[in-house]
């Protein structure tokens, strides 16, 4: 097998990986994924000790010990651009040796958990609940440029979608790791996360400027494929399920609902319930 080029895996002078600045031996098997860099302290003050720290962008690292399990919490920013990079560094941590640019014949799968804030869009899914991701509908283009197999129930509820909302481009589906699903999600609140590549126009916010899909959240709320319906809305989950199938690592989506978009309303106590995730989330990994 020959050596990835130096200008596709680049690794930094100091050995590392070139965005996440890590070594393969800085990182646990089970890693927690946030997007706000603040909230890597709010996992890792859990930590029974923390043994690495490093930060380069908005890709903040601690890893430590939990009860006895070395764990890893990174942020990583918002959007699937992010994740993209995300992903794909870790992997190359976990499975290419970053001396000779060669893969691994063993391949090493990773546990992914996501933890992140989240809009609902139904009347069932409640302000301040928790709701685990067993699907991901991506609304980005990321997956146009992979060579991403997706089954004919995925094509078809992309397929709608993408008539319904009128998009010159098919929307992708990915699910969660029925593993993690069973051993930490499985008193939590199964739905259908959409995830869209922007916080205001994708999900229907106007402020100054008028969207070009009129009544957007009206036609998420409605959309239905044979009973498959969309249950909240972010902005990571789908590009995690897509590159986590494709890698082949354990991927798990879960969020704090701070938003319902149904009734208008906004958490009052938003890190309580997050923090109430973290810690659970850090229990069952």
């Amino acid at each position: 097998m020959n050596a990835i080029a130096p200008s596709e895996l680049i690794v930094n002078k100091n050995g590392t990986i070139y965005h996440l600045n890590l070594r393969p031996e800085d990182i646990a098997d089970n890693i927690i994924a946030v997007g706000d860099p603040e909230r890597v302290a709010k996992v890792s003050c859990h930590f029974d000790s923390i043994e690495r720290e490093v930060h380069k962008r908005e890709f903040i690292t601690h890893t430590g010990f939990y009860k006895g399990k070395r764990i890893t919490v990174i942020s990583t920013g918002m959007g699937t651009d992010n994740i993209e990079i995300f992903m794909t560094e870790l992997d190359a941590l976990a499975n290419i040796d970053l001396e000779t640019r060669i893969p691994k014949s063993e391949h090493k799968t990773l546990n992914i958990v996501r933890i992140g804030t989240s809009g609902g869009l139904q009347e069932n899914v409640a302000l301040d609940s928790e709701l685990a991701s067993a699907t991901g509908i991506g609304l980005d283009t990321l997956m146009c440029f992979y060579a991403f197999e997706a089954n004919e129930q995925e094509t078809n509820i992309g397929s709608k979608l993408q008539q319904d909302l009128g998009l010159p481009f098919r929307p992708y589906v990915a699910a969660a790791s029925s593993e993690l699903l069973e051993k930490i999600a499985f008193d939590m609140y199964k739905g259908n996360t959409l995830t869209c590549p922007g916080f205001y126009a994708p999900q229907g916010r106007e402020l100054r400027l008028k969207t070009a899909i009129p009544n957007l959240v009206s036609k998420y709320q409605g959309f239905d494929y044979e009973g498959f319906k969309m249950t909240n809305f972010e902005m990571e989950t789908a590009a995690y399920y897509a590159m986590g199938r494709m890698l082949g690592h354990n991927m798990l989506s879960l969020n704090a609902i701070v938003a319902q978009r149904v009734q208008n309303l906004f958490s009052t106590q938003a890190e309580k319930v997050i923090d109430s995730l973290i810690v659970k989330t850090l229990d069952r990994l």
